[in-house]
């Protein structure tokens, strides 16, 4: 079902996609067993996390593993030793690495020096745990995938790239609605395009447009971390994209919300909205486990998927 690594969601085929989804799904219905058992994962954290931490320790205990959290002070990967020394000798005492990183180089140093599988935990590039548990959420509400209207709001950032080819892939009608300077990359957009499942990828600016005739809408912070000192110069910009009640009104009324977590409300989202029976926020945040929990059972061994 997978390579050796699972560090983009390009390293899947809408088949894979799907077969994994459906793992998650049968593991969250029926349980699973300690199929890990005497397995360890190494995660490798220069990002602090909530929910990255704790779903990916807990989908290892799950399956009967364990797992080692390694911060990025104890570590200080490419500073206090290089990249591919870590990758070698996390090799030989661990079965599996998770990485959260800045750069998307640092992800692709560790899968390619190391000898045991590399999850992409997180990068400046993509977030494809996220958008695994993203579409099982919606596989969850909709049954189907094909022909759902995904409409994100905000920056075209690593969490819309991980949804623009996910979707393409699982059917879905994927739109970004973004203000000008902060858009899905044009090779983002022609790689999403170019790739088979049967979705769609569009670049809106008006995020009223964009809503019209929406399932979800899905929304992020305006600053992404390490971009925090930009967040005063992009209020102003990022304003119109704000979820709130008088947006959300544009939409069906079954529009489902979504967001990836952390909130800053009052800022992308208020209040009002997140805390709505629209808010499928939560069952996201707890989805993580799940969709991390079918990755790692495959690529350690566990499943016969």
């Amino acid at each position: 079902m997978l390579g050796r690594d699972f560090t983009s969601i390009l390293d899947l085929s809408p088949e894979r996609l799907s077969g994994l989804l459906e793992l998650s799904l049968g593991m969250k219905r029926d349980g699973v067993g300690p199929v890990l058992t005497g397995q360890t994962l190494a995660m490798l954290f220069e990002k602090p996390s909530l929910r990255t931490r704790v779903s990916f320790e807990m989908a290892m205990r799950r399956l009967g593993g364990q797992a080692l959290y390694l911060s990025a002070h104890e570590v200080r990967m490419g500073d206090r030793e290089p990249v591919k020394d870590v990758a070698r000798v996390l090799s030989r005492m661990v079965q599996a690495i998770a990485a959260r990183t800045y750069a998307h180089a640092t992800i692709v140093d560790l899968a390619s020096y190391a000898t045991v599988p590399v999850v992409n935990a997180l990068t400046d590039e993509e977030h494809p745990c996220q958008a695994l548990a993203d579409l099982l959420t919606l596989r969850e509400r909709f049954g189907s995938l094909r022909g759902v209207r995904l409409v994100y709001l905000g920056e075209g950032n690593n969490v819309a790239r991980s949804l623009a080819y996910a979707s393409v892939m699982a059917g879905v009608d994927f739109v970004c609605a973004s203000p000008d300077g902060f858009r899905l990359p044009p090779q983002t957009l022609e790689r999403a395009r170019g790739l088979a499942g049967g979705g769609t990828v569009t670049q809106l600016s008006d995020a009223r447009d964009a809503v019209r005739n929406a399932a979800v809408i899905y929304t992020d912070v305006w600053a992404s971390m390490g971009f925090e000192h930009e967040l005063e110069s992009r209020k102003e910009i990022f304003r119109p994209y704000q979820l709130n009640a008088e947006l959300l009104a544009a939409a069906p009324r079954d529009a489902l919300v979504m967001h990836d977590l952390p909130a800053h409300r009052g800022e992308e989202i208020t209040d009002e909205v997140i805390e709505s029976e629209r808010s499928v926020v939560f069952d996201q945040a707890e989805n993580r486990m799940h969709a991390q929990q079918a990755v790692l059972a495959v690529l350690l061994g566990g499943s016969p998927a």
